[in-house]
């Protein structure tokens, strides 16, 4: 793949017509904009990153943790982009100096198709199909809608939330560059190639709009003619997901000490581990000098210390594979090409989220009380759409916006804008439409 032809600030929806600007902003800085100002970027303040939304003491969201992804993004993309252009002078004063703004919008963009509850949310959706009441809907519809809802996925979500036409919306749906668009396709497969671990980059109403940014962009495809769809990722992938694997990993200790499900030896431990000992020591008498007392703000001096440095790591391994990226040969992760001693302390975090946070009382209480929700909702809403002259089910139908294909005459959209108007729902929201339609609350005029 070529740089040159990797950076296009062509915009999706808008192929055929150039549209004057008026201001200086790069096109990778509107969609920066577009995103932020956005309501489903807003509605994110409102579902759930791990813990519980806020009680006493405030911990991430889905919104925090995409505000906190984007900047360590932006510091992957700018020192990433001031290599490349150092390694290959011809490079300067071209697109690719702004990669740091495509991937700090990326990153605002990646967990914008999540659903309510995080995991457990996708989880509903996913098994409502697989292994629940919508089983019976699967003589009804195709081979590839049932792959793509069987195993629905955040990722795939948000790549048809910022390029599907809904109602009443532009052509192209945010209207956002090529570039940017590519570079939160962690998955770029079709969901028949999901396998054992469930991802994939877009449902099959997306698919051509995929291919269609892909091959212009000249991102290596892997799949024959007549074959699934498959291609290796756009280089910008690696560091939205770099940025993602730092900020969720490092911010859930954080988030864990604050609630006390680790406590501050446990905590300090975890983050002190990606140091030596000589810088140890130098980070602890930093905070000695700087006169921090409080855990909780010596915690945090320990975890900018610890972004910091993952951070670095990553930026370098992008630079030392830039070959094996661009030929599509780099396998995984960046954080999994990292010095042994900063993996080491990584999976050991990992571990320990696992075991203390992710499997906590307060997580698993979200989840369960998160699943139950959704699945109440999709069943009530999907028996809408499919028997949809019902009385009940037009009072239901009557209730969705008008943006979302509800009333299409053919079924599997209606069962897709089912998923659209349910996956869009803040965690309130949805704890509120399921009260009410199970009629345990009435709405308060």
């Amino acid at each position: 793949m070529e740089w040159k032809r990797l950076i296009s600030n062509k915009r999706l929806g808008q192929e055929e017509r150039h549209v004057e600007r008026h201001d200086d902003r790069s096109e990778f800085k509107r969609d920066y904009d577009r995103l932020i100002f956005s309501a489903p970027f807003r509605r994110m303040q409102n579902k759930t990153q791990v813990f519980p939304l806020p009680g006493s003491v405030f911990v991430h969201n889905r919104l925090t943790h995409s505000l906190e992804v984007a900047s360590v993004g932006m510091s992957l993309g700018n020192d990433v982009a001031r290599a490349l252009c150092d390694s290959h002078p011809e490079l300067r004063n071209t697109l690719l100096e702004e990669i740091g703004t495509i991937v700090s919008a990326a990153c605002l963009a990646h967990d914008m198709g999540n659903p309510p509850f995080g995991h457990s949310g996708e989880k509903a959706i996913q098994t409502f199909f697989s292994e629940g009441e919508g089983m019976s809907l699967r003589r009804h519809t195709s081979a590839t809608f049932w792959d793509d809802v069987t195993h629905f996925e955040g990722n795939a979500n948000a790549f048809r939330l910022l390029t599907h036409q809904f109602k009443g919306r532009r052509a192209g749906g945010f209207v956002l560059t090529y570039s940017m668009l590519a570079s939160i396709v962690k998955y770029p497969f079709a969901s028949s190639l999901a396998g054992e671990h469930g991802k994939f980059g877009f449902f099959s109403s997306e698919q051509a709009g995929f291919e269609r940014i892909a091959d212009e962009l000249g991102i290596l495809r892997l799949s024959a003619p007549g074959e699934p769809l498959r291609y290796v990722r756009h280089p910008l992938v690696y560091l939205v997901e770099a940025a993602d694997d730092i900020c969720y990993e490092i911010m859930d200790i954080e988030d864990a000490h604050k609630l006390r499900l680790l406590s501050f030896e446990e905590t300090s431990y975890l983050l002190l581990g990606f140091f030596n000992e000589d810088t140890r020591a130098h980070i602890l008498q930093r905070i000695g000098d700087e006169g921090i007392t409080d855990d909780n703000e010596k915690v945090a001096y320990m975890r900018s210390c610890v972004i910091g440095l993952l951070e670095r790591e990553c930026a370098g391994i992008f630079i030392r594979h830039e070959v094996d990226i661009l030929n599509g040969t780099f396998a995984g992760s960046l954080i999994k090409h990292a010095s042994e001693k900063v993996r080491e302390a990584y999976d050991i975090c990992k571990k320990i989220s696992k075991r203390k946070i992710y499997n906590s009382k307060p997580v698993l209480d979200v989840e369960l009380s998160g699943y139950k929700i959704m699945e109440t909702l999709m069943g009530h809403m999907t028996r809408a759409v499919v028997t949809p002259d019902r009385f009940y089910s037009q009072q239901l139908i009557g209730r969705v916006s008008s943006q979302y294909h509800i009333d299409a005459p053919d079924l599997e959209t209606r069962l897709m804008a089912v998923i659209d108007y349910i996956s869009g729902m803040t965690d309130i929201y949805a704890l509120d439409v399921y009260q009410k339609i199970m009629g345990v609350a009435l709405p308060i005029v």
